[in-house]
């Protein structure tokens, strides 16, 4: 049995580390917090719970095989259900659309909003996106590359691709299906969670668009930090050993060929190991722990998402019946709005908001008669000129107002702000918890490797390398990890 560590109890961690124990190694997991969870953290607050990382759960399938992996059945450990809607999508206007689960359901929204072409045009657009899905999914998302020639071994995906306009633009691909600006908006928007606008993002990335619009969302039981919690439970049980409170600070090499020997913690304490699987920020990764070596091109020099800011708010009373779990508000402006988040640089004049309500579908969220909030407005990272020590307060003061002027109850009991520079604090390059935009120069086996050839034995996972950002390619991203440590530890000498 071959003894593996990954560095990171976060979901990229997690889903490694059921993987490779599924495979019949050894997994030691250390964890610089005193929880599971990573970025998918938990806030407990004068009898408030926050969920602190990723609010929108799609494709719970691939959560599911990483319980397989170690021989749980999902549904008997992480109890969820599907939030129909998905999202209610609040208009400048005052108009309001909900995101609805299912086709007919959808179709009938669209119509009672947009009109009967609209609708009409919604079956088409279903179709194409799901074959976009079908086509990236095992080709270009669940793969590992070792260079961008790979992308030469499935010819037929790849002229899949082509026909269907994949490596067209995605708001350009949304407006030729629908009429109204609405649904440009309510179809495209998602280009952000690749760090691009919808003008500059590839059409392939209307696959995120698949995820959560069509297959749709869910909500644990017990809010989201339910499944870095749950998975860690189920890969313990299975043999993994986790340490918490546990900081790595060297990887240690073996003489002969600079390969993977261990692993030194912040105490000293040496913990040998045949592989690592890292799941630090790769720019952070390569300079706490692999000094000697010069950080990648792509790592170092490489384009990064905007950032966010989120306020984390526990208010007295509950919202209003027609508020939904998700609440999506957008402004007047959209291209100047992401020209300023993108090119500029700037705060958005007119900025769009996520406004996430798990209380609402989670009772223990908050004490009765109140509500916990999660509110989100993108923001650049700091490759800006904004200093977060002055605008932290004024951007505050500006979510408080919002949530006032659109009906939510905004008493607040407790708060807790987080901005570009607490990112930075927790490790990740440029303050940003999006890590690199999904640029094409930045995507697929353009994007940096999850190995390290200068260091045999060292891996990495994450939304820093293959495939990508957001919760779904995480998870991928460990089980990518995990099949590289399989295919390197049989033939070691």
């Amino acid at each position: 049995m071959n003894n593996v560590i990954v560095i990171g109890a976060g979901l990229a961690g997690l889903s490694a580390a059921c993987h490779l124990t599924g495979l019949g190694h050894h997994v030691t997991v250390l964890e610089r917090e005193d929880i599971p969870g990573g970025r998918s953290g938990r806030l407990q607050q004068d009898g408030f719970t926050f969920d602190t990382g990723p609010s929108v759960l799609t494709m719970r399938d691939l959560i599911s095989n990483a319980f397989a992996a170690v021989g749980t059945r999902m549904d008997e450990v992480l109890p969820m259900h599907r939030l129909d809607p998905a999202y209610r999508a609040n208009f400048a206007d005052g108009s309001t659309i909900y995101v609805r689960y299912g086709r007919e359901a959808m179709r009938d929204e669209i119509n009672r909003t947009c009109g009967s072409v609209d609708a009409a045009a919604f079956d088409d657009f279903v179709e194409w996106v799901r074959r976009l899905y079908l086509v990236e999914m095992p080709h270009f998302i669940d793969k590992n590359f070792d260079s961008p020639l790979g992308l030469l071994s499935s010819p037929k995906a790849a002229a899949q691709m082509v026909k269907l306009g994949g490596f067209g633009r995605l708001g350009p691909a949304i407006r030729k299906r629908f009429r109204d600006p609405r649904l440009h908006r309510l179809f495209s928007f998602q280009a952000l969670y690749a760090g691009l606008s919808p003008e500059s993002a590839l059409a392939l990335y209307a696959v995120i668009t698949y995820m959560d619009s069509i297959e749709g969302v869910w909500f644990p039981e017990g809010g989201m930090h339910a499944i870095p919690s749950a998975l860690a439970a189920a890969c313990e049980k299975a043999g993994a050993d986790f340490r918490y409170s546990e900081t790595v600070t060297e990887i240690l090499r073996r003489s002969d060929n600079g390969g993977v020997a261990g692993v030194r913690l912040a105490g000293g304490e040496t913990v040998t190991a045949d592989a690592v699987v890292c799941t630090l920020d790769l720019p952070v990764a390569y300079e706490r722990l692999l000094p000697d070596l010069k950080t990648p091109a792509k790592v170092k020099r490489g384009k990064y998402s905007p950032s966010a800011v989120v306020w984390h708010v526990g208010v007295k009373g509950v919202p209003k019946p027609e508020v939904a779990h998700h609440n999506i508000h957008f402004g007047h402006e959209w291209a100047g709005a992401f020209d300023a988040l993108l090119d500029r640089k700037q705060l958005m004049p007119d900025p769009s908001r996520l406004v996430t309500i798990p209380s609402l579908d989670d009772p223990t969220a908050a004490p009765a008669g109140c509500s916990t909030l999660f509110v989100l407005e993108p923001v650049p990272n700091l490759s800006a000129d904004i200093d977060w020590r002055k605008e932290t307060s004024p951007m505050r003061d500006r979510l408080h107002a919002f949530l006032d002027r659109e009906g939510y109850p905004s008493e607040i009991v407790t708060e807790e702000i987080v901005t570009p520079l607490d990112w930075q604090a927790q490790g990740m390059q440029q303050g940003t918890p999006f890590s690199l935009a999904h640029t094409f120069a930045q995507t697929g086996p353009f994007r940096p490797a999850n190995t390290e050839k200068q260091v045999p034995g060292m891996f990495f996972a994450g939304s820093g390398t293959v495939p990508g950002v957001g919760v779904p390619m995480v998870l991928v991203s460990g089980k990518l990890a995990a099949q590289r440590v399989d295919s390197y530890l049989p033939g070691r000498q």
